[in-house]
């Protein structure tokens, strides 16, 4: 895990941490019509790796549902690292970035805003930026 902080403007602390998720868990529960359509289910329970994808440093569990057919998922999900969790939510591109909003957090993360970052590093590796502003 990479933690970078810095003190931003009105006297809000900054922190940027980078974290790989390794999505081997994905569930998808087809919902009627068959086939991918708007109301499609994705639930998770994955690891997370520091930046270079080597020690395990937390989990990610969440889920989503299907909104645009072929293109988005609307998630929501906690990401578990030492010291606490940090929690999102926002879409989920099938193709390209995402950029999620942190809604939240617990112990060293607690009052935790701002963005996350999600890149698709292969189909089953992504990698997760969080900008936090406390």
């Amino acid at each position: 895990m990479s933690i970078a902080s810095a003190d931003g403007d009105g006297g809000k602390s900054k922190k940027k941490i980078v974290v790989v998720e390794r999505a081997t868990t994905d569930v998808v529960v087809d919902n009627a019509p068959t086939g991918d359509s708007v109301g499609d289910l994705l639930a998770f329970g994955n690891e997370l790796f520091d930046k270079t994808n080597t020690t395990k440093v937390g989990t990610s569990s969440g889920s989503c549902v299907r909104t645009v057919v072929g293109a988005v998922w609307e998630c929501s999900w906690t990401n578990t690292l030492a010291g606490g969790q940090i929690t999102v939510q926002g879409p989920f591109l099938d193709a390209g970035d995402s950029t999620l909003a942190i809604t939240g957090g617990t112990g060293r993360y607690k009052d935790a805003q701002g963005t996350m970052k999600l890149h698709a590093l292969s189909a089953v590796a992504f990698e997760f930026t969080f900008k936090i502003v406390h």
